[in-house]
């Protein structure tokens, strides 16, 4: 058995001329052109899959191969599994599998039966050999073409840095050099991921945060590493439809993980070595500046001026300044565009990656999980529940210190509850789910009230900066302002009720170790 270790990046189409003319492929001490054709197997149901297993057959030239690999790790483009590959004879052959328990579910007579093709690649790969350092070499290819499933198509265009002897950590030196000129970002989906995609005809959609398999015995440290990645990876499962998209909530989804990474961040704070995060936030500021003015005139035109050109759909002056809103979305969105499409977001990105794939963590486990922490140190379990009781009463003193006729004070109370939750859903693994869900909810519900008046708050000003100094837009600004007032003023009356209900919470309870 062998381990593959890669990098995955997406390279737009038409950034494919930029990157052959890179001046680092000159120092390739091998370069290599081929087309690949790879037929992925499966049963109709999708069994192998369901199993964390793909079968392939490529074709290169007139030799036949087949690979097997199972699931590994992978985060953030960065991927590590087993795979077991030798020539094809005619007929499936798995005895090369060492893996007794893979090798027998594989080589059942019925499930054998029921396997067959189900979607195709084919691409032209160029691949350049790299020996950056003694006993060090790497494999980069720059793969184009096309995947197929009945009878549908999308396009492949991306590079694969394999790690063939070595350090990981030359993975992304070299990549983050490529990334410097050429708009290089971290790939979360292989080409077999994709495959099954448009096999079943998975709609494109935001994706949400996924939960983080975390073992209560885990030293804190490994766990820290794990949630990290898994930020990561929410962060670019969106990237691709924040870049084509209409749908706000790509843009959206990508800054909540940012938030979740730099939450991550303070609460394991006391953790991480001296400097560690100090390169990472400004990095991750920068993403949430390209990011936060377009998401900031989604709120202003869905939530706030929308609703009120529906109740008086015959006022000329507010459909007047919602053109102008929507000039100003376009704007604000296109920037966006073009910042996610940029070399300064995949180097962001690789940055923040590189950082924690070199990070002094404990032992990954099986499936993801962490586990085996030296003795001498706390487990993940005594270390949450200290940190949960901290945010909590940090929380309740933000909370003491509010007042409905204090924006900022309010504003503080939502980004402490905020913080609060992600620490909550971060170490979910961990606590009672009963008690946590209730926890969890009350929590969400507040901080909606706090976050609808925040947005209200902030209309003001982008609604004058929209109306400038054109009377007729300003009276349109003083129309949503009128009508947004009663629903101000409901929200303002529903926060002594939900402070009273947030200083009854108590915490879940977490497993014991």
């Amino acid at each position: 058995m062998a381990e593959e270790i890669e990098l995955k990046l997406a390279l737009a189409e038409e950034a494919q001329r930029g990157f052959l003319r890179h001046p680092l492929l000159r120092q390739a001490t091998q370069r290599q052109s081929f087309r690949l054709i790879n037929l992925y197997y499966d049963t109709p149901r999708l069994e192998l899959r369901e199993r964390g297993i793909a079968l392939r057959l490529r074709a290169q030239g007139k030799r036949w191969l087949q690979t097997v690999k199972c699931a590994g790790r992978a985060a953030g483009g960065l991927s590590a599994r087993p795979e077991w590959e030798e020539p094809y004879v005619g007929h499936f052959d798995f005895s090369v599998i060492d893996d007794p328990r893979v090798r027998d579910w594989l080589e059942q007579p019925k499930l054998r039966a029921r396997i067959a093709p189900i979607f195709e690649t084919s691409f032209q790969r160029i691949t350049w050999h790299f020996e950056p350092a003694r006993g060090t070499r790497i494999a980069l290819m720059l793969d184009r073409g096309w995947i197929a499933a009945g009878g549908r198509r999308q396009a492949i265009s991306e590079v694969e840095i394999e790690l063939l002897q070595g350090s990981e950590a030359r993975l992304f030196e070299l990549a983050r050099v490529l990334a410097a000129r050429v708009p290089l970002a971290p790939a979360p989906l292989s080409k077999a991921e994709r495959g099954y995609r448009l096999f079943r005809q998975t709609p494109a959609a935001p994706v949400k945060a996924a939960a983080i398999p975390l073992a209560a015995d885990a030293a804190p440290t490994a766990a820290f590493r794990l949630i990290a990645l898994s930020c990561l990876d929410h962060l670019q499962q969106n990237h691709l439809g924040a870049s084509v998209s209409e749908d706000p909530e790509y843009i959206h989804q990508m800054r909540v993980a940012t938030r979740r990474l730099r939450a991550a961040l303070r609460l394991f704070g006391p953790l991480l070595p001296d400097g560690f995060a100090a390169p990472l936030l400004p990095a991750l500021r920068e993403l949430m500046s390209a990011l936060g003015h377009a998401r900031d005139l989604d709120v202003l035109q869905a939530e706030i001026a929308e609703p009120v050109m529906q109740a008086l759909p015959d006022e000329p002056r507010l459909a007047a300044l919602i053109g102008v809103i929507t000039e100003r979305r376009f704007d604000a969105r296109r920037d966006a565009t073009r910042f996610l499409r940029s070399p300064r977001h995949g180097s962001l990105v690789l940055q923040a990656l590189a950082a924690l794939h070199a990070f002094p963590a404990e032992k990954v486990g099986a499936g993801g999980t962490v586990a085996e922490p030296p003795a001498d140190r706390a487990t993940l379990s005594g270390f949450a529940e200290n940190r949960l009781r901290r945010l909590r009463k940090k929380v309740l003193a933000l909370a003491a210190a509010a007042r409905i006729d204090d924006p900022r004070s309010l504003h503080a109370l939502r980004i402490g509850i905020k913080r609060l939750r992600y620490a909550l859903e971060f170490f979910a693994p961990l606590a009672a789910a009963k008690s946590l869900r209730r926890m969890l909810a009350q929590l969400a519900s507040l901080q909606d009230t706090l976050g609808q008046i925040n947005d209200l708050a902030n209309a003001g000003q982008l609604l004058m900066d929209c109306a400038a100094d054109d009377p007729r837009l300003r009276e349109a600004v003083t129309l949503i302002g009128g009508w947004h007032g009663p629903r101000h003023q409901k929200l303002l009356a529903e926060i002594p009720g939900g402070l009273k209900r947030l200083g009854r919470l108590r915490l879940p309870r977490l497993a014991p170790v």
